[in-house]
């Protein structure tokens, strides 16, 4: 797993997974279900790249809630993954707080497209949702051990790392106001995240 992930621009819609902050919640088998689903297609390692979306797709709210309910789908689904596959306490301990977070996002960001009365729609181009089954698929089918914890954790520094090299532009694209206070209270928490897989990270490669 090559931990110099590229980002896109604009995984950083992602950014608003985090806005809750650390928080626990109860999970249900149907938000991770669509990313969890498919049999694992190879013995490959993960995919190596975050990128979503073409650098110059045109971007509105829709295209951000729609980014954002998959990316919190699918990195929950990874945490719930990394969960019962990692060997490593503090890869499970990540993948719970990743699987909880995320979970609680995809349910705050539905009550605020309910509420602005907002339909997501994925920009034209994007490829989250493929790249995101080929990484859940590369993760199912890779053995248990520290090959695997490592390749959870590579992904997911290089994954927040783009999402927070981005948050500018996220800010930028964003007309709703209350979409726009969301990205901004979201940056701490995802540095915070960031902060604590590159941790695991360099003790994992020590």
């Amino acid at each position: 797993m090559n931990s110099r992930l590229h980002a896109s621009a604009f995984l950083a819609s992602v950014i608003l997974v985090a806005a809750i902050g650390c928080k626990k919640s109860d999970r249900t088998p149907s938000d991770t279900a669509g990313a969890m689903a498919a049999p694992p297609a190879s013995n490959a390692a993960p995919a190596s790249s975050t990128s979503v979306t073409p650098a110059s797709a045109p971007l509105n709210d829709a295209n951000i809630a729609a980014i954002l309910n998959q990316a919190n789908i699918s990195d929950s689904a990874r945490g719930v993954l990394a969960e019962t596959k990692a060997t490593s306490p503090d890869v499970k301990n990540f993948g719970k707080l990743m699987a909880g977070e995320h979970h609680v996002l995809h349910k705050e960001t539905d009550n605020l497209t309910k509420k602005l009365n907002l339909t997501p729609q994925l920009p034209v181009g994007d490829s989250s949702e493929a790249k995101a089954k080929a990484e859940m698929d590369s993760l199912q089918a890779m053995p248990k051990g520290k090959a695997w914890d490592k390749a959870y954790i590579d992904f997911e520094v290089g994954y927040h790392q783009a999402v927070l090299e981005t948050a500018t532009k996220a800010l930028g694209v964003a007309q709703n106001q209350e979409l726009k206070n969301l990205i901004k209270s979201a940056a701490p928490t995802l540095q915070h995240h960031l902060d604590r897989a590159k941790a695991i990270q360099k003790k994992l490669g020590a």
